[in-house]
């Protein structure tokens, strides 16, 4: 069996996330951004504790990142 998603912390999920090339994040409305290219990710706010593996996947799904990808980043 592979690696599986565990919860991550809010400061490394968006590492992760600019090691795929996302800027950000930036500050509008209710929650912070990402974006890359024509790309816009609404990512959650940084103190609401780690992000749960049903969000990360959502996340991933919304931003064309597989999950193998993710985990050997």
């Amino acid at each position: 069996m592979g690696q599986r998603l565990i919860p991550i912390r809010w400061k490394e999920f968006v590492r992760k996330l600019q090691q795929f090339g996302f800027s950000g994040p930036f500050i509008g409305g209710r929650h912070p951004y990402m974006g890359k290219g024509n790309l816009v990710l609404t990512i959650p706010n940084p103190h609401k504790g780690d992000i749960g593996v049903a969000l990360l996947i959502r996340i991933l799904r919304q931003a064309k990142i597989s999950k193998e990808d993710w985990l050997n980043q």
